[in-house]
């Protein structure tokens, strides 16, 4: 590993998320009056200095007359800034406690505030360089030293050179009076650092090296830091409004996020994918073959939903590319549109709600029923099927299910041996079956024929599980007293887009256009299980909940290197691994290895010594699919 340069830090906004004065301003004028103006004014004031508008010592000697905070105050303030530590420098702690004695903090902050935050990280008390508060009489701050170079404009520039440090300065910061550092010639390099606060002022500087994380600083700089691998070099793409609750997950992570509303259509997914590391859809972007094809960097795709139809797994398994859904948690929201639907259909609302559009009053009972003491069939007990038993049994209805897999039946539930016989006894039927070929046309004539008149019928699993022209004709000839369906065989690709079928001209159906899911609670909990378990998978190499990848969970190791290997699950991989570890002397700290019938996926955690040459052999071992230094 090369030494290390001398690297100069800014604190306010670098170092911590906040700019210290206005986090001041927030504590000691919470209860003044007129205390926002005062707060905005102050923030203005940064701002304007930052940005190089307003000399530097101007603006401190105002906010320091706007504020007129008392001593006391002053460690409320540290313990706040504390938790306020930029998350790439705090996962950097190990980094900055090994080098603290090439680490200096030069800030035109103050030493009271800035002290408590650097030893936290590991960094030195006298490496900190900044100004102090002046107090009155009544321990009020009145000013600052005025004689220290650093409340003065140009001061960092006067502090870093009386410094004298010998060989390369690295200066990070995300004011002007950083990059001062650099274009005085008292640095060598000058990053801009934007994880806090993007100054387009200082981002434009010549010679500025755009820093979004301390990450990016050390890999820039060849240095091996908590990640092996710069963050917001990998971006996510999230298609068809997948939750903020995800997009805020991958932000905090450090990625870049894009979004886009809607679904993608084959060309524009391929086109779009060539530089994409993550990858999060819904059910309406398919992502096959050719999109694959365009897809080098892509490490993770994520099916913000149950189903994983739209996704190639096979094409992403050649390519080492995890996939990620969330099987349970849209099962709720599932669970209750159908209970929903088939109390509406009981009581005839369908036809109800027409005629109260068409401004007819009819309060008959006719055709109205309670669900208790009713018969559901339930085809397919899986975790929405299991669910909706226990609710519909809740509410008095009888249950049965009928399921190819065998299952505990939950409650009272009663297992059918055959469709047909589940058919024949069911008052209602809800349809809870998974997305593969062989369900196609699953419920057809011959199943509606076998189903009891009068019967109701629901789909809110896969549109094509259902002969929609059969179901069409039950309905029409009053075979079946109603239907309600939640997925189409083809659905429209945006919101807004027309939809039509011959089905929606019928009095006696409940059409909803596929949102059995789409509840703000089951699309946030998608959002948040999703986008952990990619995160997990990326930063830790845990495919835990992979629907493609060997399952493997891994615990942490402190003080190494994670080396992943995804491989074609053929005979002497491992040991071609461990050959090559031995030849290049890196000494195997743990090992997990676990296999499918396609794929081997094995983690190898080493001592902190490994060399190029080393990942270079790993990844040429022949049938390796992918490989990566996770840290």
């Amino acid at each position: 590993m090369p030494a290390p340069p001398h690297f100069v830090l800014d604190f306010d906004s670098t170092l911590v998320r906040v700019e210290t004065l206005d986090l001041l301003a927030e504590l000691a004028l919470r209860d003044a009056s007129g205390a926002a103006e005062t707060r905005a004014r102050i923030r203005a004031l940064t701002d304007a200095a930052m940005e190089g508008r307003l000399a530097f010592r101007e603006a401190l000697a105002q906010r320091l007359e706007l504020l007129r905070a008392h001593r006391d105050i002053l460690p409320q303030v540290a313990q706040r800034l504390l938790q306020a530590v930029t998350p790439s420098f705090a996962r950097n702690r190990s980094f900055l406690a090994a080098h603290a004695a090439h680490i200096h903090i030069v800030s035109s902050g103050f030493r009271e505030l800035i002290v408590p935050v650097a030893e936290s990280l590991g960094l030195r008390a006298d490496h900190v360089h900044a100004n102090a508060f002046t107090f009155d009489a009544e321990g009020r701050i009145d000013g600052c030293d005025w004689s220290n170079p650093l409340s003065a404009d140009g001061g960092k520039v006067h502090a870093v050179a009386a410094l004298n440090l010998e060989g390369d300065v690295v200066a990070v910061g995300d004011g002007i009076g950083d990059y001062e550092l650099f274009a005085a010639g008292v640095a060598q390099r000058f990053y801009a650092f934007s994880e806090n606060v993007q100054r387009a002022a200082v981002l434009a500087c010549a010679g500025a090296r755009p820093a979004p994380s301390f990450d990016e600083v050390l890999y820039d700089c060849g240095l091996r830091g908590a990640v092996s691998y710069p963050k917001n070099r990998l971006k996510v793409l999230l298609l068809e409004n997948v939750h903020a609750e995800a997009v805020a997950a991958f932000e905090r992570e450090g990625y870049a996020v894009e979004t886009h509303a809607g679904a993608l259509d084959e060309a524009a997914l391929a086109a779009r994918l060539g530089d994409v590391a993550i990858l999060g859809i819904r059910s309406k972007t398919q992502l096959g073959t050719r999109v694959l094809a365009e897809a080098r960097r892509l490490l993770a795709v994520g099916a913000f939903c149950i189903g994983t139809n739209q996704i190639d797994l096979a094409g992403c398994q050649r390519r080492g590319v995890a996939a990620f859904n969330a099987p349970y948690s849209n099962t709720r929201s599932v669970v209750e549109l159908a209970l929903a639907e088939i109390i509406l259909m009981m009581r005839n609302l369908p036809a109800k709600l027409r005629q109260m559009d068409a401004g007819v009053w009819d309060k008959s009972a006719k055709g109205a029923h309670e669900v208790r003491g009713k018969r559901l069939g339930i085809v397919g007990y899986g975790n929405i099927g299991m669910q909706l038993s226990v609710l519909a049994e809740s509410i008095g209805m009888q249950v049965c299910f009928y399921d190819l897999a065998e299952r505990l039946a939950l409650g009272t539930a009663r297992k059918c041996a055959t469709l047909d016989e589940l058919l024949a006894q069911s008052d209602a039927v809800s349809v809870h079956v998974d997305g593969r070929r062989e369900n196609r046309h699953l419920i057809g004539a011959a199943e509606f024929a076998r189903m009891r008149p009068g019967a109701l019928f629901l789909n809110l699993s896969r549109g094509h599980v259902v002969d929609l022209d059969a179901l069409h004709a039950a309905l029409a000839s009053g075979h079946l007293r109603g239907a309600a369906l939640d997925v189409f065989p083809v659905e429209p690709a945006a919101n807004g887009d027309a939809f039509g079928h011959p089905l929606r001209a019928l009095p006696n159906v409940l059409l909803t256009p596929h949102i059995g899911g789409s509840t703000l609670e089951a699309q946030q909990d998608i959002g948040r299980f999703v986008s952990s378990r990619i995160i997990d998978y990326v930063n830790t190499g845990s495919s835990e909940g992979s629907v493609n990848l060997p399952g493997l969970k891994l615990p942490p190791q402190a003080g190494a290197h994670r080396l992943m290997h995804l491989h074609e699950n053929v005979p002497g991989i491992l040991a071609r691994i461990n050959q090559a570890l031995a030849e290049h002397g890196a000494n195997i700290l743990g090992q997990y290895l676990k296999t499918d019938e396609r794929l081997g996926y094995v983690i190898t955690d080493i001592d902190s010594r490994y060399s190029a040459a080393l990942t270079r052999a790993i990844r040429a071992i022949p049938h390796t699919l992918r490989f990566r230094v996770l840290y």
